[in-house]
């Protein structure tokens, strides 16, 4: 099934603007598939490390992550994590130098089954500018 999701972009080093994304994926798309897909949307350098982590704000200490270390942003779908569970939400993390922080929320649009003709993942609607990775400050 299709999911429509909201990524919103919360903090940054170097956050320019307040930027967000509809996007359209299929509920079978692996975390890693949905980094991947996060990167070409603001246009992102793939050259750090990240995480996906759940929990009820951006700083709890009481979270379940995804990462790396326990492998299992390769193997979760985005379909297993839903439901998240009361006033819980999904994040991810991005650089931990430069801290990119990113909101996932699933819209309450319903799932449906993929168009025929149309490639998935699909972003649907860009609000505000992309943050800039790597700024060159002397400009």
């Amino acid at each position: 099934m299709i999911w429509t999701f909201k990524i919103e972009l919360l903090m940054g080093a170097f956050k320019q603007s307040n930027w967000q994304a509809t996007i359209e994926l299929d509920s079978s798309s692996t975390l890693e598939d949905i980094h991947f897909i996060i990167q070409q949307a603001v246009d992102f350098d793939n050259d750090h490390l990240y995480e996906f982590y759940v929990s009820r704000t951006p700083t709890s200490h009481d979270k379940t992550q995804f990462d790396d270390e326990n492998e299992e942003v390769y193997t979760t779908t985005i379909g297993s994590i839903y439901p998240l569970g009361k006033n819980k939400n999904l994040y991810y993390f991005f650089d931990y130098g430069d801290s990119w922080l990113f909101k996932l929320t699933k819209s309450r649009k319903k799932p449906h089954p993929p168009v025929k003709g149309v490639k998935y993942p699909r972003v649907l609607e860009e609000i505000g500018h992309k943050p800039d990775q790597y700024p060159d400050w002397d400009e």
